[in-house]
């Protein structure tokens, strides 16, 4: 479009207390923009001044330099035909500068490069264009014909969406079919209750916008979300194609110099989808879990002795009836394992064991259940039921590590020491009940057999021991590959009630993608985000850096081996854009030359030891967030740094460091999500990657001469605006010792 510019600066918040407006306004039109001053932009007043313009001069690309980017969004916002680009003048300026008055020059050059990089950004920026596909599906495939499946598909259709639900025994309802009882669902949470099972079968079997294959899996998915191509096959069919082999960027580099053979020769069999696949806009994976190996402790006898059986295999004999009048559940392994539950071991199986409690005492007039335990969690309303077990004659429970189990006649006795008597304990029972934990489906095989560059399977599973979720903590349901949602038992153990609950919301997830990709924007965690990556392929070597380092399997290979995008995979972290070399990709508001021009908008004294200048790029998920909550409790920020927001440090190309260097900045630090076992990236590897790439840098530091200590990263959590100023004051104070970019002037 034909940018007409206006440029505003709002003066309330303080903000007309800390800087001198016509100091600010002076750098707006170094850039050639004039800028209007206004002393509460938000306002009545100030919103008319702006629209006067939108409306009598065709102002369509505005600058804001006000408050921060992540409030006010939707007062500032001017329609789809506008580009509008805010400067954080309150939360990282005003209400940062500690005790500083107007005149102080440290604050003045903060503010002004403020606003020399906010012009910067708008003059960089495109507007737009949402990539809209052709024929897009609505209908959605549910994988998985058990709790979790047969609700996703009902209350999808329920929403007026046509479900393809796809089952591989003979039956619909998994392992509920198996079960007795399910737990309470409501107060006074004291009485078992009938499965709903049958229920759900009914309903799902009855909708007119189901349609049901059992004894049926799926083979193959390639596509993209609103156009996944799904071929099936006969539960049980040998797959024709392999998985592909991972390959590290080196080792990609040694097979494109020929020093290396290609173990994915023959990979374009696998990931070209089948021509007469079905279509399907989005995929609900339900395939639910299975009981987890527990033959691995020999002292407990399973495998070895008659009567010792799980959790599982208990529950189909009291189904049957045939509940034994002294049994004992073992809920971990103790031994040598006595500090740690059985594997998958979590608040369901505490819960079954108390379930199972009840059957020995309901079916026996004189039953008898021991709960040996080393935790028993019984999370929400559930601790209701775990009272009221407590309570109950017949049920004793302890904690307590199991050393033996072993024949006693013709029952077994159960050894068992440092319990909550303090002493050791023996028990005769006729059975032994162990807690087998719950396995996902997605921890043993690929499972959704996806037809992606990146390999049939999710990456990266063993950091969620096998649970299929994207983020953790964020982003429920979601899973590395956008348009496949997963509840029930392959994403966390769940009680029926939970599994329910989950179920919908991953039916919600899958039209929330459908309805994402129909409008051409991203679904998450950049909801609504119309931008694409855009490719210049006349320069691309084929280095499949960008293939390799996404975490979200949004790039395939063409028949050549170059990066075939799918933008509707694609979430719009720019890790891509950070990971190429030739600096090719870019997106219409987010791209190379935008940062790294923003990045020299920064006026760098090259006459001060004094005024040190130093980019600190932000990740807006976290780090940003952090950033503008320390300033709203007006925690004072070193004024010699510069925050330039973005994506994702995944995004970020070790160009503009570089760049940052070259021109003269004294130091580079980037600040993002936490990552690992207790935290994560939002764009899962971001930070990650970003701290790889970071060892490079400090390679070619060194042969500049510089000192690679000039550049660093750091993790910082949502949560950490308390911590974040002694973060930043921290390695100013190194950069200091250190002294001035001797490239300072050149």
């Amino acid at each position: 479009m034909s940018k007409v510019y206006g440029a505003y600066l709002c003066t309330g918040c303080g903000i007309g207390n800390v800087l001198d407006a016509e100091g600010l306004k002076d750098a707006a039109s170094e850039t050639g923009i004039k800028m209007q001053e206004h002393d509460c932009l938000c306002g009545a007043d100030g919103l008319a001044l702006i629209n006067k313009d939108i409306a009598e001069k065709g102002v369509n690309t505005l600058v804001i330099c006000a408050c921060s980017p992540r409030v006010m969004q939707d007062v500032f916002n001017f329609g789809e035909n506008t580009i509008t680009i805010r400067g954080n003048l309150r939360e990282q300026v005003a209400w940062a500068a500690g005790d500083a008055e107007k005149g102080d020059e440290f604050i003045q050059e903060l503010g002004e490069d403020y606003v020399r990089m906010a012009v910067t950004r708008a003059q960089k920026s495109e507007l737009p264009k949402p990539y809209l596909l052709e024929n897009i599906s609505k209908r959605i495939l549910v994988m998985g014909g058990g709790i979790a499946g047969l609700t996703a598909a009902t209350e999808a259709a329920k929403a007026g969406y046509e479900v393809t639900l796809v089952e591989k025994t003979a039956k619909l309802g998994g392992k509920a079919l198996g079960w007795r009882k399910m737990f309470p669902t409501a107060y006074p949470y004291s009485q078992l209750e009938q499965p709903n099972i049958e229920q759900l079968v009914a309903a799902a079997t009855g909708s007119s916008k189901i349609t049901v294959k059992t004894e049926t899996e799926v083979a193959r998915i390639g596509g993209a979300p609103g156009a996944f191509k799904v071929s099936f096959k006969a539960a049980g069919e040998k797959n024709e194609w392999d998985a592909p082999a991972k390959v590290t960027v080196d080792e990609q580099e040694k097979i494109d110099k020929g020093e290396k053979e290609d173990p994915n020769a023959g990979l374009q069999k696998y990931t070209a989808a089948d021509p007469n696949a079905d279509i399907y806009g989005a995929v609900v994976l339900a395939t639910g879990w299975r009981p987890a190996d527990v033959s691995e402790y020999e002292h407990l006898g399973y495998g070895k002795l008659k009567n010792v059986v799980t959790n599982a295999e208990f529950e189909k004999l009291a189904k049957e009836g045939r509940v034994p009048a002294k049994v004992a559940f073992i809920q971990s392994p103790g031994g040598k394992d006595n500090d740690r539950d059985f594997p998958y071991c979590n608040s369901v199986t505490s819960m079954v064991a108390l379930k199972q409690a009840q059957y020995v005492c309901d079916d026996n007039e004189n039953g008898q259940a021991y709960i040996l335990y080393q935790h028993i969690r019984t999370p929400g309303n559930t601790e209701l039921f775990y009272k009221g077990m407590q309570q109950r004659d017949g049920v004793f429970m302890t904690k307590a590590a199991v050393t033996k189990v072993e024949e006693c006649g013709s029952g077994l006795k159960v050894t068992a020491e440092n319990t909550l008597l303090g002493e050791n304990l023996e028990l005769t029972v006729d059975m032994v009940v162990l807690a087998a934990g719950m396995v996902p489906t997605t921890a043993d095989a690929p499972t959704v057999n996806l037809a992606y560059r990146q390999g049939p399977a999710f990456l990266d599973l063993d950091l969620f021991d096998g649970y299929a979720d994207s983020h953790f903590i964020c982003f429920p349901y979601e899973t590395r590959r956008t348009g496949v949602y997963t509840c029930g038992g392959v994403r966390k153990a769940e009680t029926m009630e939970e599994t329910i609950d989950d179920a919908t919301g991953a039916a919600l997830k899958a039209i929330q993608c459908i309805e994402s990709a129909n409008r051409g924007v991203a679904v998450h965690p950049r909801s609504g985000d119309m931008t694409f990556p855009d490719f210049f392929f006349q320069r691309c070597t084929q280095c499949k850096r960008c293939t390799e380092e996404c975490p979200f399997g949004a790039l395939d290979d063409d028949a050549k081996g170059t990066p075939l995008p799918n933008p509707t995979r694609c979430r719009r972290c720019g890790t891509c854009m950070g990971a190429c070399p030739e600096r090719i990709i870019g997106f219409a508001d987010y791209n190379i030359d935008m940062i790294g021009s923003m990045v020299k908008a920064i006026n760098v004294p090259d006459d001060d030891e004094d005024k040190l200048r130093i980019a600190v790029f932000v990740c807006e998920n976290d780090a940003y967030p952090a950033l503008d909550m320390a300033g709203m409790r007006r925690n004072k920020l070193n004024t010699l740094v510069r925050f330039i927001p973005v994506r994702c440090l995944g995004s970020v190309n070790m160009v503009w460091i570089k760049d940052a260097m070259s021109s003269g900045m004294d130091g580079v630090l980037l600040l993002g999500c936490r990552y690992g076992d207790n935290y994560q990236c939002h764009f899962v590897k971001g930070s990650e990657i970003a701290n790889r790439r970071m060892a490079n840098i400090g390679e070619t530091l060194g042969t500049l001469g510089l000192e690679p200590e000039r550049v660093a990263a750091e993790q910082v959590a949502i949560t950490d605006y308390d911590k974040i100023p002694g973060i930043i004051e921290s390695f100013v104070e190194s950069i200091k010792e250190m002294g001035p970019n001797p490239f300072k002037g050149f």
